[in-house]
């Protein structure tokens, strides 16, 4: 419905902001990466995204139609929320949002307030094929050595290990063989476990 707003900023806080367009002022949600791109002068324009729900309409505002973009892939996962959403890009740079799914890097997504294992995973799962479609990512320009590491312990932990030994023990043998396959790093992990 809103495509994006232009007008003078007359609030701010870290969370949201007003901005008055012809005499209208328009609440806006918005992240903390948004807010530190927010320009000193009075006058900005945000590109918006409207959620509509049965109990309010809420405005959210975002400083480049990528954040913009990356906001509605997170909505389409399941178990994430606009509040999640925005927490996320708060908590990440848009950039490294993508990085860390197009690597499959579900401590970094996990580390996030509000995120568990599973929607890390799902996230990761549901996202991985459009982020390196849209962002035009190759998988091979990836850090390959970081997705085997997350596959193995992944692996490993639905083997029944307990995740902290299992993350020392994949460690010590990625540092002995920095290319070696998910296959060997499981390999290697289950003769020393």
């Amino acid at each position: 419905m809103f495509a994006h707003i232009h007008g003078r900023l007359v609030e701010k806080t870290p969370t949201d902001v007003v901005i008055d367009c012809n005499g209208v002022g328009y609440h806006l949600q918005i992240s903390l990466h948004t807010f530190s791109k927010l320009p000193e002068s009075e006058s900005v324009k945000l590109y918006t995204y409207l959620q509509i729900k049965e109990d309010a309409h809420t405005l959210f505002g975002f400083a480049e139609k990528s954040e913009r973009e990356i906001f509605k892939l997170l909505l389409s996962v399941s178990g994430i929320g606009a509040g999640i959403a925005r927490t996320m890009l708060s908590s990440m740079e848009p950039k490294s949002i993508i990085q860390a799914i197009a690597t499959g890097d579900v401590a970094s997504i996990q580390s996030i307030k509000g995120i568990g294992t599973k929607t890390a995973q799902r996230t990761i799962l549901d996202l991985k094929e459009k982020v390196l479609k849209v962002y035009d990512l190759d998988e091979v320009s990836v850090s390959s050595n970081n997705t085997n590491k997350e596959e193995a312990l992944s692996a490993l932990e639905v083997l029944g290990f307990n995740k902290k030994l299992a993350e020392r023990v994949v460690e010590k043998v990625i540092k002995e063989q920095p290319n070696a396959s998910i296959e060997t790093i499981i390999k290697q992990a289950l003769k020393n476990l």
